[in-house]
């Protein structure tokens, strides 16, 4: 098991935000007495729910109520649903932690298996590509991370994360989500905005064996304070698809991820090729290339390599552009 760092007010805070998922009013005193203690411990538990993206409403004589109902991930709900993947799956759910990708790193290194997930409710440092953080707040999104192994090595991993990126354009389509599409190399987007990121973190060697966890967060609902996040936002309920199907949603895209994975493991990126390009937002548009020595590029994106670098046509003729070095961005 994957402990997070204990915390107890933290931990009663989310105590008794499940007493509150219903969405209902309960009473200070009720709750106080579930749980057994006093009803001033209730009151300065609950102060700081709003770091959590949480709005509570107090209201004397009733109590405390949630201004939206919680739907809290469940793992018996979510292998009931994953299909024939739940054979592969060793599935954990932690109420809040630092980062998902961190911890199942961790527990890469002392040996866990291939298929074990970590899901957390509410991470404090979720982090994303180029080291930028992911904001969600609580219920609104999923954060998990999946630890696969790999018999190859790490240079046998090129395209692995547009491979993630076809399992979750999979995952979409089987939830009636038509209108998504893939922004080289790793993002989700939607008309309005990123819907999803994902972040492969690798350990191994050249030749193999090799071990990727692979972390992904996805917005089921659009963060309060998305302003502050620098990009515009897309969520799936604005799609038809309620937060309150988390449970679904996260089977769902489990079971078309460990399908692509052991895909990529028989036949590397080249078998899912055209199914990445089908769904490649940017094609044969005008695209800005930013360096990481700050140099901008331009030119039209075509497709992408075998191995996952994205062509472009640039005045100089046409270049290959790997993951990590560059951020695409349209114009």
């Amino acid at each position: 098991m994957i402990n997070a760092a204990p915390h107890s007010h933290k931990s009663l805070t989310f105590t008794l935000l499940r007493l509150l998922a219903d969405g209902e009013f309960h009473s200070g005193e009720d709750m106080a007495g579930r749980l057994g203690m006093s009803r001033a411990s209730v009151h300065n538990a609950l102060q700081d729910v709003a770091q959590y993206g949480v709005l509570l409403h107090s209201v004397r004589g009733r109590g405390y109520r949630l201004a939206h109902p919680l739907c809290w991930l469940d793992k018996e709900r979510i292998l009931a649903e994953a299909g024939d993947a739940r054979s592969v799956l060793d599935i954990e759910i932690l109420e809040h932690a630092t980062s998902s990708n961190a911890l199942l790193l961790q527990a890469a290194a002392q040996g866990a298996a291939s298929g074990r997930v970590l899901a957390v409710e509410w991470q404090s440092a979720g982090r994303g590509r180029l080291g930028r953080t992911w904001h969600a707040g609580l219920g609104e999104a999923l954060t998990f991370s999946l630890l696969w192994r790999f018999e190859c090595g790490l240079a046998a991993l090129s395209g692995l994360s547009l491979a993630v990126g076809v399992a979750m354009m999979r995952g979409l389509r089987e939830l009636g989500v038509r209108d998504a599409g893939l922004k080289w190399p790793n993002d989700v987007m939607l008309p309005s905005g990123k819907l999803a990121g994902i972040l492969l973190e690798a350990q191994g060697d050249m030749l193999g064996p090799s071990t990727v966890v692979i972390g992904i967060g996805l917005n089921l609902v659009a963060p309060a304070d998305a302003d502050r996040i620098g990009q515009a936002v897309g969520d799936l309920s604005a799609c038809g698809v309620p937060p309150g199907q988390r449970n679904r949603v996260f089977a769902i895209l489990l079971k078309h991820l460990v399908s692509v994975l052991r895909e990529f493991s028989a036949h590397g990126f080249t078998a899912l090729h055209k199914e990445w390009e089908s769904a490649h937002m940017h094609a044969d548009r005008p695209v800005e290339m930013l360096m990481p020595d700050g140099k901008r590029i331009q030119g039209i994106a075509l497709g992408v390599t075998d191995e996952g670098a994205l062509r472009v046509r640039t005045a100089e003729g046409v270049r290959e552009f790997h993951s990590g070095e560059v951020s695409l961005r349209g114009r």
